[in-house]
């Protein structure tokens, strides 16, 4: 087993998989809170009136934090451990939840928007940090070149933890439809306060601690593989959210809800098990992926020391085959939403099955780079390129949230599905220069 310090670790495989396991379940707590707050936040205030913009804003600096916290995260695991990222990263979405719970209803529109835009900044900071240490940790507990391995524990953590997150989503629309707004802030804060306290008391023996002086330019790169794979998730993150954030859910708010008190009830539930389907279905394709692609059992036959560029030449051209596929299918589905304005329901059927679609592909695509960002990264310091690396996914966040919001407001769903196809292009071009 490696540590950051390149030695090789003396904890047994059972603690491994014992750290493994704590960490999992507490990444599962932090975004099963996550996915809850991103749907409670966005059918909440859509309900009060917000405009596509103005639920845009509330989400930016959620992503723009972050951004940053992913760059800085990599770096403070690197000096101080990942075990303070983890339980800083917990306490800090507990302290985000009591926070919006005292928002009140007579606060006017722009003191409301910049108060949840700094309470969810802080949400985003958890869950970044919480990220990090989780996914570095799956990096350092895999033994240096069972790669079949690496692949597998990727694909789960990342797979598991975007189906809890869609079971959020669907928690969120049922909570604010039964128990409202507040009394769900504060039930999630106990589960989460529980989760981290169970967390400290049950960690074993097994993730390294920090290696002291660290210099902070090390957050940058300097392998091109990991900058291209980087805007390559860049882009295709900007892809997904920018229908996924505000354009399909409100779109689908406005088909299905009559505007009494029972339909939008029943919209917001329709929409968030819609969007909790999403999610728990891209999460068990990803888990799935190394299955269904057998890169992980040809990974498996690799030799520990075989050529690091020979090894990920499979998964390399799977990343350009998938990611093609993905690229026509947004456009297609903007191009059925000009051709049946008056058929919303239809058209509703047909976006649907087609983001289903969207999400099958765009899970493979996701775990393939999940697994490439460990391949690619030296394990003194994996913390440092896995932080970089989804420092540039939440860029791809915040662009596909702004962008999610104008794109709405100024030309419809189809507009942000065209939007989304220049992002999946784009994403395809900055993956074929991997090598």
């Amino acid at each position: 087993m490696t540590t950051p310090e390149g030695g090789t670790g003396a904890a047994s495989a059972a603690s491994g998989l014992g750290a493994y396991a704590t960490v999992t379940g507490a990444y599962w707590a932090l975004m099963l809170t996550d996915g809850t707050l991103r749907m409670l936040v966005l059918l909440h205030f859509h309900s009060l009136g917000y405009d596509p913009i103005q639920l845009a804003y509330l989400f930016l600096l959620y992503e723009f934090l972050g951004m940053i916290t992913n760059l800085a995260a990599g770096w403070i695991a690197a000096r101080f451990g990942l075990t303070l990222t983890l339980y800083a990263g917990l306490a800090t979405q507990v302290a985000a939840l009591l926070a919006l719970a005292q928002l009140q209803a007579d606060w006017p529109v722009t003191a409301s928007v910049l108060f949840v835009m700094a309470v969810q900044g802080a949400a985003g900071i958890a869950k970044d940090l919480t990220k990090t240490s989780a996914k570095s940790a799956v990096r350092l507990l895999v033994p240096d070149g069972a790669r079949g391995r690496l692949f597998r524990w990727v694909a789960l953590l990342t797979g598991s933890k975007n189906a809890v997150k869609g079971l959020g989503f669907l928690a969120g629309a049922l909570l604010l439809a039964l128990a409202g707004f507040e009394a769900s802030l504060y039930g999630m804060a106990a589960l989460l306060g529980l989760t981290c306290l169970g967390c400290m008391i049950a960690m074993p023996p097994g993730l390294p601690a920090g290696r002291g002086k660290v210099p902070f330019r090390e957050i940058l790169s300097k392998s091109a593989n990991v900058n291209w794979l980087s805007a390559a998730r860049l882009f295709l993150f900007g892809a997904r959210d920018i229908w996924f954030v505000v354009g399909v859910p409100i779109y689908f708010y406005e088909v299905l809800s009559d505007g009494g008190t029972e339909g939008r009830r029943e919209a917001f539930m329709l929409v968030g098990g819609f969007m909790a389907l999403w999610i728990i279905g891209y999460g068990a394709v990803q888990a799935a992926t190394p299955r269904l692609l057998n890169l992980a059992a040809e990974a498996a036959q690799d030799e520990p020391g075989q050529d690091q560029p020979g090894a990920i030449r499979k998964e390399r051209r799977a990343v350009l085959r998938w990611g093609a596929a993905l690229a026509a299918l947004p456009a297609l589905l903007a191009a059925t939403v000009l051709a049946t304005p008056s058929f919303p329901l239809l058209t509703t059927g047909i976006l649907v099955a087609g983001l289903l679609l969207f999400g099958a592909l765009f899970a493979v695509n996701s775990a393939l780079h999940s697994f490439l960002i460990l391949a690619f990264s030296r394990a003194e310091r994996v913390t440092m390129d896995v932080g970089f690396y989804y420092m540039s996914n939440a860029a791809g966040r915040l662009v596909g949230t702004l962008l999610s919001g104008l794109s709405y407001q100024a030309l419809g769903l189809a507009g942000c599905l065209a939007a989304s196809a220049a992002f999946v292009a784009l994403s395809l071009a900055a993956a074929s220069r991997l090598r």
